[in-house]
């Protein structure tokens, strides 16, 4: 017998011990656990929930700002438009139609090549926008966030090949155009490519700011608004195309004062910065009410 109770008294405290402390460890993991996979659901339900596009505005207007200080640089440098496709889509056609004149000009200009470059980039920048929004949500924290980033990462590639390829920022005459090697059709390419992400980007949003690219339903819409007059009071609607207007004007106004200064790789340095903090404001946008 006492044997038997110096075994049990030897014996039988250990696996209490051993079962209360990973009867411990277990509970603190399944906290720690539950923890983290909340938070995740949170974040999660946080960047997949849609903004309200009412209160989306600086956002937009940022937009409308990158899209005049882009402009501003590939119009001074080879006199096309990267944000408005109309232009390069009737010089395109000016192109074909030399071929039917007494000259019968077979050449393929220079400047004709870029306006091709910027309309299949353009073209290529909403096609992937669309579709890669369409798939997580056009009007989601996520894909705003997202989006924008991918056209701060275009402007900056097309700010260091700019840079790398040391090319001028203004041209002297129409046909003597400041980027004339082939790695030029690469910053054509990029900055066209951004123009078009953010166009199908700000379309999808739905706002006053319309698709941030071109302003010409901006200007329709301005000009035939019943409320244009209505100087006593706010209208939603008129004063953001007011200042989409404004927003252009004055990024074509900073891009083009900057070439002076620093140059067009170091502006679109700038401007790829700029592109970084309206991604991280879109994080910021509160989103639509339930209701709404």
């Amino acid at each position: 017998m006492n044997i038997t109770q110096e075994k049990v008294s030897v014996e039988l405290p250990r696996p209490v011990v051993q079962r209360k402390a990973s009867s411990l460890s277990s509970i603190w993991e399944i906290k720690h656990d539950f923890k983290d996979e909340v938070t995740v659901m949170k974040l999660k339900k946080y960047l997949l929930a849609e903004v309200d596009e009412k209160r989306a505005v600086f956002p937009m207007a940022g937009y409308c700002f990158m899209t005049g200080v882009v402009n501003a640089l590939i119009f001074s440098a080879i006199f096309i438009w990267c944000g408005s496709q109309t232009g390069n889509t009737v010089q395109l056609a000016l192109a074909i139609a030399r071929l039917l004149n007494w000259e019968h000009d077979f050449s393929f200009h220079f400047v004709d090549q870029q306006a091709l470059c910027s309309l299949i980039t353009f073209m290529l920048g909403v096609f992937i926008g669309g579709r890669l929004g369409d798939r997580i949500g056009c009007k989601t924290r996520a894909w705003l966030f997202t989006g924008t980033f991918i056209q701060a990462l275009f402007t900056m590639a097309s700010a260091l090949l700019m840079w790398e390829g040391r090319e001028s920022s203004v041209a002297d005459a129409r046909d003597d155009p400041a980027w004339s090697d082939t790695l030029s059709f690469a910053f054509t390419g990029f900055l066209s490519a951004s123009m078009g992400l953010q166009g199908v980007m700000a379309k999808r949003v739905n706002t006053h700011f319309s698709t941030t690219v071109a302003l010409t339903t901006t200007w329709c819409e301005l000009m035939a608004n019943p409320k244009l007059l209505d100087i006593r009071r706010l209208v939603a609607s008129r004063d953001h195309q007011i200042l989409t207007i404004a927003c252009f004007i004055a990024g074509g106004f900073a891009g083009r004062a900057s070439l002076d200064k620093i140059g067009s790789a170091n502006t679109l340095g700038i401007g790829a910065g700029i592109r970084l903090i309206i991604a991280v404001w879109w994080l910021f946008v509160p989103e639509k009410d339930s209701d709404m």
